[in-house]
């Protein structure tokens, strides 16, 4: 269902027990990101009326998550700050192609591939956590990155016929993969 290739490494587990706060402040700056990836799909496709509307939705959820992570760190106590973000999404990045539709296809997989991720990693949290509230909120995250994944890979299909897609997409979940199995040195969301 998510396009992963891999599953989150027990690794990462040892980093969020290592710095929790970090990984939150994280989480507020992914959704912030989240959102503007969105905002620029949008205005680099504006003739594409499907993926305008899709976008829109997408945005206005990513903010409302972001505001709801900023409220989890008032509650906590943690401010929120700048953090160096992990590699992760600047290397899927690197990854797209640069001629349409191609670039199209590979912003909206890679996109995708990101909400993928954070799902997963939802999922688990939800199940390490031992703060009851914080297990819930990632629980409720799921279902909505799950359906932003799903509605990146369709509109992807819109840009080049979904054989062509499916290809692309297993070649770039192999290298999420990768790169999530190399991780990252510091607690972050993708790290």
């Amino acid at each position: 269902m998510l396009s992963l290739q891999s599953t989150t490494p027990p690794r990462w587990l040892a980093q969020v027990d290592a710095a929790l706060h970090d990984v939150i402040i994280d989480h507020a700056h992914c959704e912030k990101k989240a959102a503007g990836v969105a905002m620029n799909l949008l205005f680099s496709y504006v003739d594409h009326v499907d993926l305008a509307r899709s976008m829109t939705e997408i945005v206005n959820e990513e903010l409302e998550h972001f505001r709801l992570v900023l409220d989890i760190l008032e509650r906590r106590g943690v401010p929120f700050r700048k953090l160096k973000p992990s590699s992760y999404g600047a290397r899927l990045h690197e990854l797209i192609r640069k001629d349409e539709p191609g670039r199209a296809v590979d912003r909206l997989l890679v996109a995708g591939l990101i909400e993928a991720r954070s799902c997963e990693r939802f999922s688990v949290l939800a199940d390490h956590v031992a703060d009851a509230d914080l297990a819930d909120f990632y629980r409720s995250l799921f279902e909505s990155e799950a359906r932003h994944h799903s509605t990146y890979v369709r509109l992807a299909c819109t840009f080049q016929p979904e054989e062509e897609v499916r290809r692309r997409l297993h070649e770039l979940a192999a290298a999420e993969a990768t790169i999530i199995g190399e991780g990252d040195p510091f607690a972050r969301m993708h790290s």
